[in-house]
């Protein structure tokens, strides 16, 4: 056979191989699937579809659960933790807290009408959520808060830096005591302050207690000296050299209270309260009985409105989440003369009637060494009267302040008897049903608080306590009546 015609067989021949040995490759695999796992014989063919998903399944990730506490939600932003180590003043202060557990308590009860929102405002800051606590430190969350050096609310603005952060200042009206205008100037201020000492957040909290001029001299004097100019080597104020300290360890306090005694009851992790907008003047009782709101409540949420009557402020309120549908729906079908008290027209008395008004006698200038004592024994009539009368929280007087009071001889005993009476008949009552209890006021309390607290009505509260007025004192007792 010629080689041409040879080379064409074997080449035929090969073919014919090839195709056969394919044919049996292909039945021994046939064969062989039977063996492999479902999971693999399906996806071995599709090498592309497995290498699609895979990276899929490992970028999945498990959705972060929304804190139902806002304590928990506080802690998750804190930022000043770090690179703290062991630190001497720190742990005093921690000490201090771990020893005084109602502190915080009771801080944190106040505050629970206000943390969620502040928490929010520093989110959208960026800003360390430590600084929600800082009211703690200034003001115990207390609204009505008030020092010797004439710094007020929650953030303790004194008027100068009040004014210049846009907090007006009037007789009806005091921006510092705003919940939501305050959060904004001290969020603005302590955001200056940051930039002012490039971004050093304990410098900048320290220029919030001290001044920045303070803390900027005492930079000044550690350069010329060749020493450290960070917070802790900075030669500060006492006060100021705690307050830094007493944030951080208040701080760790709250991101493990069960190690240090603290019971920090939960904040459900959602607004409060809300913001809605008014167009007239109104007295804040009457919103509170339009809205089936407590009367001290809604005050807490609005005590910058000095005389509970919307003068001199925004033209907002803030009122609890539940109760703002049915004061904007109230609002709508309502005579502005219904939400206006007569007695709005002297705000200075507080409580009082036509014949108490009437009997206004005279005006009393405030001397250097007065107090509200010798002031009320001089004129004859109560302290309480005279807080009362002239909307004072406290006992503080300025030197060339005028205070206003009223001849109370005329109706002094018709208006015992009539309060006796009337205790006595509320006494037989509470004798027959309730249990009395004696309760000591603790600094920044209110009534409704202590209402709180003590799970009762504030009305009823007011009616245990007749005496009382709207401002409690350290120290005051108050009758709480509860079921046998």
């Amino acid at each position: 056979m010629s080689s041409p015609i040879r080379k064409a067989i074997n080449s035929d021949a090969l073919t014919r191989l090839a195709q056969a040995i394919a044919v049996a490759v292909s039945a021994t695999l046939a064969g062989c699937s039977s063996h492999v796992p479902q999971t693999e014989a399906t996806h071995t063919p599709n090498i592309a579809a497995r290498a699609k998903q895979k990276p899929i399944w490992l970028s999945e990730k498990p959705t972060p659960q929304i804190p139902q506490d806002v304590w928990e939600r506080m802690r998750q932003g804190f930022q000043l933790q770090d690179n703290l180590g062991v630190n001497p003043r720190i742990e005093q202060q921690r000490l201090w807290f771990a020893s005084n557990p109602s502190f915080l308590e009771n801080a944190g009860e106040r505050g629970s009408l206000y943390i969620h929102y502040i928490v929010e405002r520093l989110e959208e800051r960026n800003m360390p959520l430590e600084l929600a606590l800082l009211p703690v430190i200034e003001s115990a969350y207390n609204p009505m808060a008030y020092s010797r050096a004439n710094a007020v609310g929650l953030w303790q603005f004194i008027p100068s830096t009040g004014r210049y952060f846009n907090l007006r200042q009037t007789r009806f009206y005091d921006g510092r005591r705003d919940i939501t205008a305050s959060t904004t100037a001290a969020m603005d201020y302590l955001t200056r302050l940051h930039d002012m000492f490039n971004g050093d957040w304990l410098l900048a909290l320290a220029a919030y207690n001290a001044g920045e001029g303070t803390v900027s001299r005492a930079i000044e004097r550690n350069e010329r000296l060749g020493l450290p100019t960070d917070y802790w080597n900075l030669p500060l104020p006492a006060e100021t050299q705690a307050y830094v300290p007493k944030l951080l360890a208040l701080s760790q306090v709250v991101l493990a209270p069960e190690a240090y005694g603290v019971n920090l009851n939960p904040i459900a992790n959602e607004p409060y309260f809300q913001v809605v907008e008014i167009n007239q003047r109104m007295d804040l009782s009457k919103v509170a009985a339009v809205a089936n709101i407590d009367e001290d409540e809604l005050f807490q949420l609005n005590p910058a409105f000095k005389q509970r009557t919307t003068i001199d402020g925004p033209q907002h309120l803030l009122v609890p989440t539940s109760k703002a549908q049915l004061l904007t729906t109230s609002l709508s079908t309502m005579r502005p003369e219904e939400l206006i008290s007569p007695r709005s027209l002297k705000p200075v008395f507080e409580g009082a009637d036509d014949s108490e008004i009437a009997s206004l006698k005279r005006a009393y200038r405030v001397k250097r060494g007065d107090n509200l004592g010798t002031i009320a024994k001089a004129n004859k009539v109560d302290v309480k009267d005279l807080q009362r009368w002239n909307k004072l929280t406290g006992k503080n007087l300025k030197v060339g302040q005028t205070l206003v009071m009223q001849d109370t001889t005329k109706r002094k005993s018709g208006r015992v008897n009539t309060v006796v009476a009337a205790n006595s008949k509320a006494n037989g009552k509470v004798t027959n049903k309730t249990q009395k209890t004696q309760y000591k006021v603790k600094q920044g309390d209110s009534l409704y608080m202590v209402a709180k607290r003590f799970n009762v009505e504030m009305q009823h509260l007011k009616r245990w306590n007749p005496r009382v007025g709207q401002a409690l004192k350290p120290g005051q007792m108050l009758t709480v009546a509860s079921p046998n």
